[in-house]
């Protein structure tokens, strides 16, 4: 009976440990990311502010599996073309930033809300012609133009949440497996739809997703500090054991968080352990504010492990 009831103790005390184990978040990095390209601006990555303590990513937006050969615009099924500003931000510009800056990497963000004023829907003929086109024809892209990450950013779907973790589950996976990408984020905000097929997403395939851009910034002006923080644990217990970035946008004409109070509530993460690194939406809005808030957000997470 002494060693059954140690056992039983052993066993008791590991089922205790569990629960905590899968409450677990990340850890303070110095990771901070930049949306660039989807405005038409002008507005160049040599442009930014790049902090040498910080690793930086550029996410340049976006790609998207649409024509605009038909009116409206219409699906592609995973044949994917560029729709950032690549006139300006070409090839030689991406070798350029990230040969002057080894602490630069640069990802392609896929979908986005619209295009050519028309929104973009997750849409697909069948699961493995979707994910065949869109290997070969994002492979194709990356290639060109030496990117490092893809990040996932449909907001709205014409195909249920397990059709979606499955198309961008094994497109990830296969990228990766390829050696095509070497990290992968996906882009979700607090709306019930975009939650349920993120989710199901997380549910199959979190081991082949490096971070989460959660769009914190959807939520609207009159959000405190304190009510911020709280969205960003609601995500810490919708997606267990992410890597989560806080955020906010510099487009002034949006009834968004104010970045003031964004930035309060990083320093509170922060402060917790909880500050896996912050994104920015988008260079092309910060352009006209001298990119202050970028060399803001870059010094606090340069401090992550101070």
């Amino acid at each position: 009976m002494g060693s059954s009831k140690l056992l039983a103790a052993a066993l008791l005390a590991l089922a205790l440990l569990v629960p905590h184990a899968q409450m677990t978040t990340a850890a303070n990095s110095n990771l901070f990311v930049e949306y660039i390209g989807a405005i038409f601006n002008g507005v160049q990555f040599s442009d930014v502010p790049i902090n040498p303590n910080v690793q930086f990513d550029f996410t340049v937006a976006f790609v998207i599996d649409y024509t605009t050969t038909t009116t409206p615009p219409s699906p592609t099924n995973g044949q994917f073309e560029i729709y950032w500003q690549s006139s300006v931000l070409t090839p030689s510009a991406v070798a350029a930033i990230k040969q002057s800056n080894p602490n630069v990497r640069v990802a392609v963000s896929l979908g986005g809300a619209t295009v050519s004023g028309s929104p973009v829907l997750f849409s697909i003929t069948d699961v493995d012609s979707w994910v065949a086109n869109a290997i070969s024809s994002l492979t194709g892209i990356i290639q060109q133009y030496n990117l490092d990450g893809i990040d996932i950013d449909y907001e709205q779907f014409q195909a249920d949440p397990a059709t979606f973790a499955e198309c961008i589950g094994r497109l990830v996976t296969t990228l990766k497996n390829n050696g095509v990408i070497k990290f992968a984020s996906i882009a979700p905000f607090d709306n019930s739809d975009v939650q349920s097929h993120y989710q199901a997403l997380w549910s199959s395939y979190s081991s082949v997703i490096d971070y989460i851009n959660f769009q914190f910034y959807a939520y609207d002006s009159s959000t405190t500090a304190d009510q911020y923080v709280s969205h960003f644990n609601d995500q810490i217990a919708n997606y267990p054991g992410g890597n989560i970035l806080a955020s906010f946008t510099t487009d002034t004409s949006s009834n968004s968080v104010p970045i003031a109070t964004a930035l309060s509530a990083c320093q509170t993460l922060q402060s917790q352990g909880h500050l896996y690194g912050i994104f920015i939406w988008a260079a092309d809005y910060s352009s006209s504010e001298g990119f202050q808030y970028e060399t803001q957000a870059q010094a606090l997470v340069a401090n992550a492990n101070s």
